[in-house]
């Protein structure tokens, strides 16, 4: 192993995912010098295992299922899917797992990358070993942003390594659709992907230990994705916990806690994500490796002046547009420190992710689409706000029903009885990820419903839901 001498920048990112992109963008944008780090593919985890390729395979999923909504349609779009067109498509989206592009445009920008393992070597300071063995020292004059996200949770289950079980990056990267799939969890991966492998040709059992799907929205939401799976041919299986898992001559065989034995040729373990920090040298700065990394509303890490966490890494909002909203938030920062201005800690000002705290937005991309914004009912109870939730069924906009025949449907407003705002809104239906920013808008706006009112909808769209939802509420 060879080591060279130290190369001075004044930041320095470890992860070129899109949030460790977005934190040099803003870096070089401040006039600042930027080094990025990253061991695997620039672009990340959402550019090749997660978002892109997903929504690449689900895509024709739920074209498909709209066109069946439809007549004239309907009867030329009941045939299967054209499996391998999908996943040729999938690889196009992942530029066939190949980075050049992405390390084009961080070229672009003015950035330097640096391929090898990043690791802190104290304060200010990373190390970078290259493929080759050779280690480049790089110090940081401002600032080093821990960009390096999350890894799957693989569950401590007897059994688990001799099965090579599918995680995330198995399940949107498979070659091949498998007969039979068993999915483990019951969050957004193991919904989406139930939703893309069993329209692909597989036959999906979910393993699902809690009550329901989808367990971090309204209850309604997760009963809807369900019975949907159910009416697509899969079999979701609540309240069941899985004790062991075995694979016999090529079959999974997974063996529930009430020793039912349920068999597959592949199994997906979607029980979440886990910090991707155990190598990344945190002890040499005093942090425990493999630990969640706790932060400010600029994303500095408690406790230290020079240091920042952001993504997923610090587990705030686990979504990958949230973290490129914290790398705004963080570069701008940064750069304000740096040149020696104010870093000013109100809410909603440039420099504070206050949308984390109350303006999340999700889309879960299975049929029905999932929505939401802000908190759900039980959070808003929980946190002692006086709410009331007005829920509509989307049966009762004229939009909805143009859309697709026996379109299927629910939305729901948490409103703020003393401030006469938005906590919260959740959609349910086929199409709805594209109403969630106008959600988004009037929550993160705090706009009171008197002027929601006057905001009008036009006809006929499937947003007329949002005239529906305001005259229930009036009454």
């Amino acid at each position: 192993m060879t080591e060279t001498e130290s190369i001075a920048y004044d930041v320095v990112v470890l992860g070129a995912g899109p949030v460790g992109e977005n934190v040099a963008d803003r870096t070089r944008a401040a006039g600042l010098s930027t080094a990025i780090v990253e061991s695997e593919l620039v672009g990340g985890e959402c550019s090749y295992w997660a978002c892109m390729p997903s929504k690449a395979l689900l895509r024709p999923v739920i074209a498909r299922a709209d066109a069946r909504r439809l007549p004239g349609l309907s009867q030329v779009v009941q045939g299967p899917l054209d499996a391998p067109a999908v996943l040729s498509r999938r690889d196009e989206y992942t530029s066939h797992w190949k980075d050049d592009g992405q390390a084009r445009w961080v070229e672009g920008i003015g950035a330097d990358l640096y391929r090898g393992h990043g690791r802190l070597a104290g304060p200010r300071t990373v190390t970078v070993t290259g493929s080759d063995g050779a280690v480049r020292t790089l110090t940081a004059r401002h600032a080093v942003a821990v960009c390096t996200g999350t890894r799957a949770l693989l569950p401590d289950l007897p059994g688990l390594a001799d099965v090579r079980p599918w995680t995330s990056r198995e399940a949107t990267s498979s070659k091949s659709v498998p007969g039979r799939l068993i999915v483990v969890g019951g969050g957004v991966v193991a919904t989406e992907m139930a939703t893309a492998w069993q329209a692909l040709g597989s036959q999906v059992t979910m393993l699902v230990r809690g009550k329901g799907l989808l367990p971090r929205m309204e209850p309604f939401a997760g009963e809807l994705v369900a019975e949907a799976l159910a009416d697509a041919g899969a079999e979701v299986r609540t309240g069941t916990s899985v004790a062991s898992v075995a694979r016999e001559n090529g079959t999974v065989v997974a063996l529930t806690a009430a020793g039912d034995r349920v068999e597959g040729d592949e199994i997906l373990i979607a029980t979440g994500r886990v910090p991707h920090t155990d190598d990344i040298g945190l002890d040499t700065v005093g942090l425990e490796p493999g630990s969640w990394l706790p932060v400010d509303d600029s994303l500095r890490v408690t406790g230290t002046d020079w240091l920042y966490a952001v993504g997923d890494v610090n587990h705030r909002a686990l979504l990958t547009h949230q973290g490129k909203y914290q790398a705004r938030i963080a570069g701008a920062a940064i750069g304000a420190r740096a040149a020696g201005d104010p870093v000013v800690a109100e809410p909603w000002s440039a420099y504070t992710a206050t949308a984390d705290h109350h303006a999340v937005p999700q889309v879960v991309f299975t049929d029905p689409e999932a929505a939401a914004v802000g908190l759900s009912l039980a959070e808003a109870e929980q946190a002692g706000h006086r709410v009331r939730a007005v829920d509509v069924e989307f049966s009762s906009v004229a939009g909805a029903g143009l859309y697709g025949d026996g379109y299927k449907g629910r939305a729901r407003m948490v409103v703020d009885l003393e401030d006469e705002i938005l906590r919260g809104v959740t959609f349910v239906g086929p199409g709805v990820g594209e109403l969630i920013h106008s959600a988004t808008v009037a929550v993160a706006g705090r706009v009171p419903v008197s002027r929601l009112w006057h905001a009008v909808p036009s006809y006929p769209t499937i947003s007329e839901v949002w005239l529906r939802l305001l005259e229930a509420y009036r009454g």
